[in-house]
Formats: C-alpha cells, sequence, structure tokens
C-alpha cells in the first residue's frame, strides 16, 4: 500500500520550521529544570496529556486496536528520544545535543526508501550534504572534547535513532489520523516508559512551586503541545526525506536562543555555518518543488484527456 502523496507547499514548509523553532527551545527549558533529566521529561508528558484532549476528542472513536497499541510503541520510541536528550545536556552544549538528536535523515532517508517506497530527487544528497556541512561548521567553534563531552554526544546520538523511529511510525499513519490523536495516543506510552524509566534510575521526584513548574509547563507547550503537534501535522503535508531535513535547521535555531538567553558568543564561523544550514534546506525544498509541479502537471494532462 502507497502511502498518500504530498505536496510540499510553502505553507506547510514554513509551518514546520516553525515547529522546529519551538523545538529548538527544549535544551533551555530542561538546563533550567530543577528536576533530574527523565523526570523533566515524563513531567512534560504527563502535562500535555489534557492539553492535547480537546484537540483529539472528536477523532479518537475512529482509532483501531491496532492503531492504539502501534502508537503506544510509537511513544515508547519518543519516550526514548526525550529521555538520552534531556541527560545528553548535562554532559554537552545544547547546540551539539540538537545537532546529533537530529541526525535522523540517515535513519529515516534508507528506512523510508525500503518501507515506503519514497524516491529520492536527484539532488537530494547533494542538499543534504550542504545542510550537514552548515551544522558542523556551525558546531566547529563549539566542541570541548572532554570525555564528558563525548558521552554526551554519544547519548544525544542514540537519541537519534529513538527519534527516526518515532517519525517513521508518525508519518506512516499521518495518511489518516490527526496529528493531534498521535500526540495524545502516543503520549501514554511516552508517560509510562518515561515513569518507569525515571523511577529506576533517578526515583520518584513532584515538582513544587513556580521555580520548579515553569520550565516543565514550557517543555509542555512549547515541544510537546505545539513543537510535535505541529511537526506531526506537517507530515501529512510533507514528503518524509523533505521533513527530516528541514529538521536539521534546529541546532542553528537553537545556537541563536543560546545567544540571545546564555550571552554565547556567535563566531563568524557560526554565522557562515548558519547560513550554510539554510542554503541546504532550500536546496533539498526545491528538489521537492520541481517534483511537485512536475506531478500536478503530468496528473492534469492526464484529467484532460
Amino acid at each position: 500500500m502507497n502511502t498518500k502523496m504530498r505536496e510540499n507547499n510553502t505553507k506547510d514548509i514554513f509551518l514546520e520550521l516553525l515547529a522546529v523553532a519551538f523545538l529548538a527551545t527544549g535544551g533551555i527549558f530542561v538546563k533550567y529544570s530543577s528536576l533530574s533529566p527523565i523526570n523533566t521529561g515524563f513531567y512534560r508528558v504527563l502535562f500535555s496529556l489534557p492539553l492535547l484532549f480537546p484537540l483529539a476528542y472528536k477523532n479518537l472513536k475512529e482509532l483501531r486496536k491496532k492503531d492504539v497499541c502501534i502508537l503506544f510503541f510509537a511513544g515508547v520510541f519518543l519516550a526514548g528520544d526525550v529521555s538520552l536528550w534531556n541527560l545528553s545536556f548535562s554532559y554537552t552544549s545544547v547546540a551539539n545535543a540538537n545537532l546529533l538528536t537530529n541526525l535522523t535523515p540517515f535513519t529515516v532517508i534508507p528506512v523510508s526508501y525500503f518501507l515506503f517506497k519514497e524516491k529520492i530527487p536527484k539532488y537530494f544528497f547533494v542538499g543534504a550534504a550542504v545542510t550537514l556541512l552548515g551544522i558542523f561548521v556551525l558546531l566547529g567553534g563549539k566542541i570541548n572534547p572532554s570525555t564528558s563531552n563525548y558521552f554526551g554526544d554519544f547519548l544525544a546520538f542514540c537519541a537519534s535513532f529513538f527519534y527516526a523511529s518515532f517519525l517513521l511510525i508518525s508519518y506512516r499513519l499521518r495518511d489518516r489520523i490527526s496529528s493531534s490523536v498521535i500526540m495524545f495516543v502516543s503520549g501514554f506510552g511516552s508517560a509510562t516508559t518515561l515513569f518507569i524509566t525515571s523511577n529506576i534510575i533517578e526515583g520518584f521526584q513532584i515538582p513544587h512551586g513556580v521555580q520548579e513548574l515553569w520550565p516543565i509547563l514550557g517543555l509542555t507547550l512549547c515541544l510537546q503541545v505545539i513543537g510535535h503537534n505541529l511537526l506531526a501535522h506537517c507530515q501529512g503535508k510533507i514528503n518524509v526525506n523533505l521533513s527530516s531535513i528541514i529538521c536539521l535547521s534546529q541546532p542553528a535555531l537553537a545556537s541563536i536562543y543560546s545567544y540571545y538567553i546564555f550571552t554565547e558568543t556567535i563566531s563568524i564561523k557560526e554565522i557562515v555555518g548558519i547560513i550554510v544550514v539554510m542554503v541546504g534546506v532550500y536546496l533539498v525544498k526545491m528538489q521537492y518543488h520541481k517534483k511537485s509541479v512536475c506531478c500536478w502537471n503530468k496528473e492534469q494532462v492526464s484529467e484532460m484527456k
């Protein structure tokens, strides 16, 4: 069974960039949270469930039992991403963690080719290579070659595999299931997994007072309710390979946030890296734009006949 054709409209490209902009704030809230990393992730998901329920309620009755099971396990994969990503901030920089967690194209592209029969445009890898080059240029001046830094990088890199698995499942289900339903139902799998993991590794913790609550509420709104929800919505509109490349702009945005919030200095090399990242995303976007226009023209000719 083939997946529904994505049109890759410019409006949806901008919406996904907006989603990525919200997701890029994650490291900031995690660093400000006084709770342990996995506990912070647990409350982020738990607090999102009552907010997502009104958005998902009308479409829940259309779910099949099989869909519920698949979404639950999708949530388990997202929990793996959240746990490792949150932990990585204790050992490496916000920019490094965002970079390595978003290396999902290396998982998404080959898997989508074999599972979903997604065709890869001729110059897709050129745009992808330019994007990756820009990210490595961006982070080149930030790398601190210490043991803890390498461990944090390793955690973030492992998180990318869990995140890619979640993206692939939600991408497939977006053919017939709304993004709010995906995030709401998968949230139970994430919350259950994070609760068990946090109790085993960190011990059960309860946030007290505004000082402990506001970073978690920030994560809940910016990542779980807006960021991931909007990203899941865009997956019903944008090709999975293009979507994964757009997500690579997250480290560039995270670097900009860090500059304004943590007063980290952005060097000329980093600015060049940001520009190169955007050029790479643009090259990939143009490939899919040409592909969509070509397919649309063929359909119009067919209808005229």
